[in-house]
């Protein structure tokens, strides 16, 4: 049998206060709408429905995926409606899973008992147990413990407020049984929608099997309606994955204080320090250690590298035994062998800097090749860009450059060559030379500052 997954996200989320809809809000650095798509996706669906509808071509540009069947929801008049805008796309056969793009935090191995429940024609509801039940509608039950129906907060009675096992909204149904309830469900209720819940009782009363399949952590079932909802379920993501370093042997010296908005992978012996933050891909070898307050992007680091506090690295693969920061920044096309030191206010991009070679202070290298064992001084500028075009610098190896150069790109300094403090190198320098460029001292004879005229 088929599998179709349906996403609703359509809503604009007006509680948010943003220009944007709902479901593009961020969680750990990307749309909620992507955190579900990921879940669903990880079920290998036949078809995989998004029903937009506020600043739909937005949500549309976001998710480019050819593998998504967009369906229109033009009026937002509730669930039922916004599945019955899907219909269309959807086959006849097969099992078809609700999902919702404000509830990012549903994992496969939570849904895929969903959707086996309702493989042999059921329908099947996903509940959670909540300590406080508010806002959301509640599973009630008959004597014998079968489902009885599903009533939505507004239209609950006291004694009904209090039962504690909420519907989550999430259900898997055969795709024919929901073509045929959709259109007998109404809208007789406070909010004047079509609620989704209603095919409950249609069930019922069809003598169709209602399965509640119970989610084993209520927060994983969180939507989100306001930024305060995404700010805990930000937090509740944060700590998963922080558990989740815990459990696989990396050191974290404040677990609530590290954020992993993508994936990171990390080898045995791994130390991060407080207020890290980790987006894209990245990957940590052997006993790396990370300071306080760097940020790393889309970085291989390799081992036993030290990473000191507040460093920024993007984009950047960095060998064995390096030593960057602290306060350095790594662009773009960075690349460190073995034993690299690259120091305070250093910035990198496009570069390739080798073993053992040192930039330690107040330096810029960009588009430039960099030997092994090469010194560079504080306030050294590789100046690759002449107003329209880049042009690299190329430093051999066992180089020594004193502090303050420019090196006006295109330049070669050849292996084992010196260059004097606060010299401004426009023209290759051969190799073993020590090459000047700066103007001689002069002391003017007879000269006197200026003074400033005394105020009246």
């Amino acid at each position: 049998m088929s599998l179709s997954v349906v996403v609703l996200a359509a809503g604009e989320g007006k509680r948010m206060r943003s220009a944007y809809p709902k479901v593009l809000a961020s969680l750990a650095g990307r749309p909620l709408l992507g955190h579900v798509l990921e879940a669903a996706r990880a079920l290998d669906p036949d078809r995989l429905v998004v029903v937009y509808g506020h600043g739909g071509e937005s949500v549309r540009a976001a998710f480019p995926g050819t593998d998504i069947t967009w369906a229109e929801q033009r009026d937002q008049r509730g669930t039922a409606h916004a599945v019955a805008a899907a219909l269309p796309q959807l086959p006849h056969d097969g099992e078809v899973l609700v999902l919702y793009g404000d509830v990012p935090l549903l994992a496969a191995d939570t849904l895929a008992p969903l959707v086996r429940a309702a493989a042999d024609g059921a329908l099947a509801v996903l509940s959670a147990r909540a300590a406080d039940p508010t806002g959301y509608g509640r599973i009630l039950r008959d004597h014998a413990g079968g489902v009885e129906r599903i009533v939505e907060e507004r239209d609950a009675s006291e004694a009904e407020r209090a039962v504690t096992e909420i519907n989550t909204g999430v259900l898997a149904a055969p795709a024919a049984r929901l073509q045929a309830w959709l259109p007998r469900i109404g809208n007789d209720n406070a909010q004047g929608e079509y609620y989704l819940t209603d095919s409950v009782a249609l069930a019922l009363a069809e003598g169709v099997p209602v399965r509640c399949i119970e989610a084993a952590d209520v927060a994983s079932t969180q939507g989100v309606n306001d930024r305060r909802q995404l700010a805990a379920v930000e937090a509740e993501l944060r700590r998963r994955r922080a558990d989740a370093l815990l459990t696989d042997g990396v050191t974290l010296a404040d677990p609530l204080r590290v954020d992993v908005r993508g994936t990171l992978h990390c080898g045995r012996d791994v130390v991060i320090d407080a207020n890290c933050i980790f987006e894209g891909g990245v990957e940590l070898a052997d006993g790396v250690r990370v300071g306080a307050g760097a940020v790393i992007r889309d970085a291989v680091i390799g081992a036993g590298t030290t990473i000191r506090p507040y460093s920024v690295i993007e984009g950047a693969r960095v060998g064995a035994g390096a030593v960057i920061g602290p306060f350095a920044r790594l662009r773009p096309g960075s690349e460190l062998d073995a034993g690299a030191h690259i120091g305070n206010f250093v910035e990198t991009k496009n570069a390739r800097v080798g073993v053992g070679s040192k930039a330690n202070h107040l330096a810029y290298i960009g588009d430039a090749d960099i030997g092994k064992g090469v010194n560079v001084g504080a306030g050294v500028i590789t100046c690759n860009y002449d107003g329209a075009a880049k042009h690299r610098t190329v430093i051999e190896d066992d180089v020594f450059i004193g502090s303050d150069c420019p090196l006006v790109a295109p330049v070669t300094i050849g292996s084992g060559a010196t260059v004097g403090a606060g010299s401004t190198v426009t023209e290759d320098v051969p190799a073993g030379k020590l090459v000047i460029a700066r103007s001689r001292q002069v002391v003017i004879e007879g000269w006197e500052r200026p003074v400033k005229p005394e105020e009246k």
